[in-house]
């Protein structure tokens, strides 16, 4: 597992010498009229295709916000599916614009492999779900288990810290999609399968006897999930930024799909203003004009109203606000001033 573990890194850091962008990713963008963005290769309420053949889902919606703000229009949005193991190559060699799949930020990844990433979207954090009928009640309790795992995350390196600190042993078995991970874990290839917990509420959201199964109590990692674009161009960094912090600032506003029309034609509110362009100057900052936050926010809504469609508690997933709340009413989200 050592050897293993060390392997993946040493071709992981391989990336850093290619993984810096030149300036002007704005101008080729706008000159090729689409952005390009990568995403899972299919993770329900995340990234997943509707009935119409569309890719959709809270990461997708990420894209086509970006893509609003910066081109007018968020269906002229490339997307390309990527693994645990390809998705940094992907960005770091110029194939996408930028990667928005349920990626965890780490020193290594942003300071050693070249990347910038450009805030939390989901604060998240690893556990593991297994049949009911193994009789186990704790991941403490897995001495000897079979574990599936996505190879090319931080859940390898999460898990193997796990099970030393806690003194067990583990067998593990690699695979390299969600999809494949549903299919090892439900043929019994493997006794329980870890992952984000968004990604378990995910998976499990597609059994058909979700019932038999449970999601062990623990929590053995921090995993704060965003989108991420190559070093080298600060501008569009900045757009990739402010664009994400502009869902989150539209919910604290109460900005919303519906009122955003007509709150960009001014308010009482001079952050309001700012962020709609009304006031001040923040599109020319960017390198965008005055309403790109308004076509951000009109793609999907702010940020509430995506999480809520896509994975919130009345979608399958039924996830909770939890940590991923405003910071104002119990959560820990919260995104600079628009000043």
């Amino acid at each position: 597992m050592k050897y293993k573990l060390l392997g993946t890194l040493v071709a992981t850091a391989a990336i850093a010498c290619v993984s810096i962008a030149s300036a002007g990713t704005l101008d080729d963008v706008k000159k090729r009229g689409h952005l390009k963005c990568a995403i899972n290769t299919g993770l329900p309420g995340f990234a997943y295709t509707d009935d119409k053949g569309n890719w959709t889902g809270f990461d997708v919606a990420y894209c086509r916000a970006l893509a609003a703000a910066v081109l007018g229009d968020p269906n002229k949005v490339k997307y390309k599916n990527t693994t645990g193991k390809t998705r940094f190559p992907t960005l770091a060699s110029g194939e996408v614009d930028v990667l928005s799949r349920n990626t965890t930020w780490t020193l290594s990844r942003d300071v050693d492999l070249g990347f910038t990433f450009l805030g939390v979207s989901y604060y998240d954090g690893q556990g593991f779900i297994g049949r009911k009928s193994l009789g186990v009640k704790s991941a403490k309790d897995l001495d000897g288990a079979s574990v599936c795992i996505q190879t090319g995350t931080t859940t390898e390196l999460n898990l193997a810290d796990f099970f030393r600190s806690n003194n067990i042993k583990y067998e593990p078995v690699p695979i390299e999609t969600n999809s494949e991970a549903r299919a090892g874990y439900l043929a019994e290839r493997c006794d329980v399968y870890t992952t984000d917990a968004s990604g378990l509420a995910a998976t499990k959201s597609t059994f058909k006897d979700a019932s038999k199964h449970m999601v062990f109590p623990e929590i053995i990692s921090k995993e704060p999930l965003g989108p991420l674009v190559r070093q080298g161009d600060d501008q569009w960094a900045d757009i990739g930024r402010w664009v994400l912090n502009s869902l989150i600032i539209a919910e604290e506003l109460n900005i919303t799909k519906a009122n955003v029309s007509a709150k960009a034609n001014g308010t009482k509110n001079p952050e309001v203003n700012r962020l709609l362009g009304t006031e001040g100057s923040i599109g020319k900052m960017l390198g965008l004009d005055p309403k790109w936050a308004v076509r951000a926010i009109s793609a999907h809504g702010n940020y509430s109203e995506i999480f809520e469609k896509f994975i919130g508690k009345n979608t399958p997933l039924g996830l909770a606000r939890g940590q991923n709340a405003l910071y104002n009413k119990g959560g820990i989200l919260y995104a600079p001033p628009v000043r």
